[in-house]
């Protein structure tokens, strides 16, 4: 009975050692390991998208495309800091051509990865990589003065929700990912959603956003109303 017993404390002294040594590893990580930008690489993701209407009684429809993230350039950003210029191509079906229809820039550095997308400036990471770390992820949006559309950006606190989980990303399965949970807030006429998932060498593998507001004097949505949720493919 007592070499039982010692057999399990040393087997949990092993375990809880190695999820200490795992943290304090993910702690002094450099962001940009879960964010890593080359010219060339490039993720596929599967997208679909929410798009609310008002009309004839239907209230959302989902709209299904595939997109790829291809880094194109290094360049610099208005700062004068290292930054790249991501493609993103679009198509309808897996057999159709890919179509250029939007230009994303990231900015990383030891600490942080910013994402510029229809020129919003993003906070995607911060280190350090910690459980329950936050930070303002949307500090650089303007979106408290009276003539901002963005106010359902506003004061939103990213956090690392959960460190080297398992992931079953669509028919990928991923080893190792962190979550960001970036906003989950609801009232009687609003709801405002956001996570993303990361995975080590890869880059962004998930994402889910939705947003919705039924502020209009009828109780219809408002035209900002939209979800999109994305899950990674593929990728080099």
């Amino acid at each position: 009975m007592r070499k039982q017993i010692s057999f399990l404390a040393i087997a949990s002294l092993i375990f809880f050692s190695a999820c200490k040594k795992s943290t304090e590893e993910l702690a002094t990580a450099p962001v940009s390991d879960y964010y890593p930008l080359t010219v060339g690489k490039y993720i596929t993701y599967s997208l679909d998208s929410v798009v609310y209407y008002t009309n004839f009684g239907v209230s959302a429809v989902i709209k299904s495309y595939q997109v790829k993230h291809l880094v194109e350039a290094q360049i610099t950003d208005n700062l004068g800091r290292p930054a790249y210029r991501i493609i993103r191509y679009i198509r309808s079906f897996s057999n159709a051509p890919w179509v250029a229809d939007n230009v994303f820039m990231a900015i990383p550095s030891q600490n942080s990865i910013e994402f510029v997308e229809n020129n919003l400036r993003f906070l995607k990471l911060k280190g350090p990589i910690r459980q329950d770390y936050n930070w303002k992820g949307n500090t650089y949006i303007n979106t408290t003065s009276l003539s901002s559309t963005l106010k359902y950006l506003d004061d939103w606190d990213y956090a690392y929700d959960s460190l080297n989980v398992p992931a079953q990303i669509g028919a990928v399965t991923i080893d190792s990912t962190i979550k960001v949970a970036e906003i989950d807030n609801q009232t009687a006429i609003d709801r405002t959603f956001s996570e993303a998932k990361y995975a080590k060498g890869i880059g962004l593998v998930y994402r889910n956003f939705l947003y919705w507001n039924k502020g209009n004097v009828n109780g219809t949505f408002s035209d900002a109303s939209y979800g999109v949720i994305m899950k990674m493919i593929d990728h080099n």
